[in-house]
């Protein structure tokens, strides 16, 4: 990634719509339902969006939800989106998602993936996945990614997936309090670990936790800035403002509005380029390339 290049690096963005796979009909009424949740429209194709943050000069990580155990859904291949950094390496980061339920067959496409030499970290969702981050199931998973010294990102907090659809979809919050994370992070401290979203209605458990563990960042992403957490932006000002990242939670959340949103939502001026790219170089471990 050439980050001189860049404006910002929004840490958290979604591959949608594969280029070569047709969409899973069994997702559609999660996906639909989200569509009323976050106000989004038309999801754009992984290759749409490379194009959208190559035109902003905004770097990005971009990852899919394996989400095939609990939901049954067929995700979009993590190869895809490893070829699709590999094409694009001076703006995206590829990131896997592996559901820890595929147990060794999951150790091994991780493995492959790391050799491959593109996957540069992993995606988690507990509450789609269904599973607490700190169950021992998940740990053989997070060797592979601590013994590479890697990134890992977890859902937190409330999820826009399965709001409003009877039962919630079938799908728990209780897997995605940020308080389990902090077994994972004092278990494998080689691990970098981003809590994603602000954590509503966890939120104080995830500052305590950031600020605890050296290994844990908060990403920004899946809110629109103006309605962050007061305590979010008072940490995000002080003692954790070397904590705090970049991200959108495209094509949920659109680039464009949450950087608008950001420049009046409470933010010291000597914090913003911390949040919008400086903290994220030293997360993901990019100070070679700077």
């Amino acid at each position: 990634m050439n980050v001189r290049d860049l404006i910002a690096i929004d840490v958290h963005t979604h591959a949608e719509v594969s280029s070569r796979q047709p969409p899973d009909v069994l997702w559609q009424p999660f996906e639909e339902a989200a569509n009323v949740y976050f106000k989004a429209g038309k999801r754009p194709t992984i290759t749409d969006t490379i194009a959208y943050y190559r035109e902003r000069r905004i770097g990005l990580v971009m990852f899919t939800v394996d989400s095939e155990f609990q939901i049954g859904a067929r995700r979009i291949s993590n190869e895809e989106v490893a070829e699709a950094a590999a094409e694009n390496s001076d703006i995206m980061i590829a990131f896997a998602s592996i559901d820890p339920h595929k147990g060794r067959m999951g150790v091994r496409e991780a493995e492959a993936l790391v050799k491959g030499g593109i996957v540069k970290g992993f995606k988690f969702h507990p509450t789609v996945q269904g599973f607490f981050p700190n169950d021992r199931m998940a740990y053989p998973l997070y060797e592979v990614i601590a013994e590479h010294r890697l990134t890992a990102i977890f859902h937190t907090g409330h999820s826009g997936i399965g709001t409003g659809m009877p039962g919630g979809g079938g799908l728990r919050l209780k897997y995605s309090n940020p308080i389990y994370l902090d077994d994972v992070a004092a278990d494998f401290p080689d691990m970098t670990i981003i809590m994603a979203h602000p954590s509503w209605p966890w939120q104080d458990e995830a500052l305590s936790v950031c600020l605890h563990k050296p290994n844990v960042y908060i990403d920004l992403s899946g809110w629109s800035p103006k309605y962050f957490p007061a305590q979010l932006v008072q940490y995000a000002n002080s003692q954790l403002k070397q904590k705090m990242l970049f991200g959108s939670d495209y094509p949920l959340i659109a680039p464009d509005r949450w950087l608008k949103d950001f420049e009046n939502a409470g933010f010291k001026p000597d914090v913003q380029p911390l949040i919008l790219k400086e903290n994220a170089i030293r997360a993901l471990r990019l100070e070679a390339a700077a």
